[in-house]
């Protein structure tokens, strides 16, 4: 199951899919989540008070995934992945390299060479980030996901020190490789099809990745 769900309150969500897992069973299909959140900062289970520099009007969320501090803001595709890994005999560390390789192979669509890095999660183009992970495993089943960078403000990110690193550089699609990009945009630079190009390929490459066969794709979240 896929949930396309445009611009969704991050608490929302979060209630949402804490719901979702603790109520799932051994026959439960698994889910991906694609969205987008009003402007916030989450502060994963590692997080220090230290890195949130100025938030200034933006929310701090403490939130039961793992890592440390992050934004989100419209322009930034999330994936959530709610996946019974003990049914896959999958382990915490594979997941976390399928994500990351689904998200470079979509971003190889677009002419931009992406790389996972041993010592910190997350997708990187040279040493900027591009795409941050953070991760909960309760009971073999994950859920949070990803958050890739596509056509947004990225000024937030300096109030904070990103994912707990000082002066971390971050970097967004849009801008990566404009020639191959351009065709995403109107000539006021107003068209938002890249993100929900960015989206469709990712959920391409996700559900190729954990091999499912028949996906379908629904626009609301489910019931709690």
């Amino acid at each position: 199951m896929v949930r396309v769900l445009g611009v969704t309150e991050y608490t929302l969500a979060w209630e949402a899919m804490k719901a979702f897992t603790d109520g799932r069973d051994d026959s439960t299909t698994d889910e991906i989540w694609l969205l987008q959140h009003p402007p916030v900062f989450t502060q994963g289970q590692a997080g220090k008070a230290e890195h949130v520099l100025f938030p200034g009007d933006i929310p701090v969320v403490q939130v039961d995934r793992g890592g440390q501090v992050t934004y989100h803001g419209p322009g930034q595709l999330i994936a959530y992945i709610m996946v019974d890994i003990k049914r896959r005999n999958m382990g915490a560390r594979a997941l976390v390299s399928l994500i990351e390789q689904a998200i470079i192979d979509t971003l190889s669509l677009y002419g931009v060479e992406a790389a996972a890095r041993k010592d910190a999660p997350g997708v990187y183009v040279g040493e900027a980030k591009i795409a941050s992970l953070g991760l909960r495993i309760r009971k073999g089943r994950s859920f949070h996901g990803l958050s890739l960078n596509i056509d947004m403000d990225l000024e937030p990110f300096s109030r904070i020190n990103p994912c707990g690193y000082q002066g971390m550089e971050i970097v967004q699609l849009k801008g990566l490789n404009q020639q191959t990009l351009e065709q995403y945009y109107s000539p006021s630079d107003a068209c938002p099809l890249l993100i929900d190009d960015v989206a469709e390929k990712l959920q391409s490459k996700l559900t190729e990745a954990f091999g499912y066969q028949a996906v379908n794709v629904t626009h609301e979240l489910p019931e709690f």
